[in-house]
């Protein structure tokens, strides 16, 4: 079923992650050899309740408890990928998966190549990321970054229900390894009618959730609703498209030189911090493929080149519309 399929489908209003799970749900059943692992993710039902019910649905052979062991819960997860089952391996925070990093970087993202093609790597790994939620240290950090740099790698970011069902289908099908990010902001900050039946969103493919004509605004994820909101509240004076990413690997670079050749002017949007992010490597591209469309410097609205702070610093460190805004007239007043 294609996107544009599932508008003749009956709904459910869900939450961003109720709609992973209903996902989750919809793919185990389909597919047998999704398999379901993490910390806590069985009985319990996960930090986030992302897993609850799958359990008592689907059983603990696919829906397994693991150590608090994060190399290994991706280690095994890779084993199970390369003979043939299609492992969702979640880890509670995006912060806690640094011990991870070599089996995703030295295994994970290069078993296609080290083996000419003969094992592939269908794995999903899921992870809640981003601040916003007042949490401490190592739950609240954006580093996309590090796996948008890794080849072999797909890198996901949903920013509505509708598209976190759709686009989880579309990873956990993939034959390669893909880092689906999941805006724990935006967990459970609203609800969007989802299709009961499963479909899937392409990856790969980026979303303009707003036209315009003046200034062209990249974001994705947790992002996107301050962004549409500053970009509302400039209804009048500037007209800004906003377009939301989604995937961030691959980027959807055709998307990008479009919007920009329409508009010549352009802001980003991220929470991550500034230098080396996402950010630059956007920049960058409407400069090589666009240079001569380009009426103004390209801004950047992000988080800080500092780890992310507590509680008492966290809305300030966070691009807020207000922000937005400001860089928004920015490149269009320049």
């Amino acid at each position: 079923m294609s996107e544009t399929e599932t508008e003749t489908t009956s709904t459910q209003n869900l939450t961003l992650v109720q709609a992973v799970r209903d996902g989750l749900r919809d793919e185990m059943a389909r597919d047998d050899d999704v398999i379901v692992m993490g910390e806590d993710v069985g009985k319990n039902g996960g930090v986030f309740r992302a897993t609850e019910g799958l359990y008592d649905e689907f059983g603990d052979e696919r829906v397994i408890d693991t150590p608090l062991a994060e190399s290994g819960i991706v280690g095994t997860a890779i084993g199970m990928a390369a003979y043939g089952l299609r492992p969702v391996p979640e880890i509670q925070f995006s912060g806690f998966m640094y011990p991870a990093f070599d089996q995703i970087v030295s295994h994970a993202a290069r078993i296609r190549t080290r083996s000419r093609g003969r094992f592939t790597c269908p794995m999903t790994l899921r992870a809640p990321y981003g601040g916003g939620i007042r949490a401490p240290e190592h739950h609240s950090e954006s580093k996309e970054a590090f796996y948008v740099h890794e080849p072999g790698l797909k890198v996901v970011v949903p920013s509505t229900p509708h598209e976190a069902k759709g686009l989880l289908a579309s990873s956990i099908r993939d034959p390669d390894p893909v880092v689906f990010l999941e805006p724990k902001l935006i967990y459970r900050a609203f609800r969007e009618e989802v299709p009961d039946e499963p479909y899937e969103i392409p990856l790969g493919e980026a979303a303009v959730r707003r036209e315009g004509s003046d200034v062209s605004v990249f974001t994705w994820g947790a992002m996107t609703r301050p962004t549409l909101e500053a970009a509302e509240n400039l209804d009048g004076e500037i007209s800004a498209e906003v377009v939301d990413l989604r995937t961030l690997s691959p980027l959807d670079e055709g998307a990008i030189v479009d919007s920009f050749e329409k508009t010549g002017r352009a802001a980003v949007v991220h929470e991550a911090p500034k230098t080396a992010g996402l950010g630059a490597e956007i920049a960058a591209t409407i400069q090589e493929e666009s240079l001569l469309y380009q009426e103004a410097p390209i801004q950047r609205v992000t988080g800080f080149d500092v780890p992310f702070p507590l509680y008492a610093l966290e809305d300030y460190y966070l691009p807020e519309p207000a922000r937005i805004e400001e860089g928004i007239r920015e490149a269009v007043e320049f």
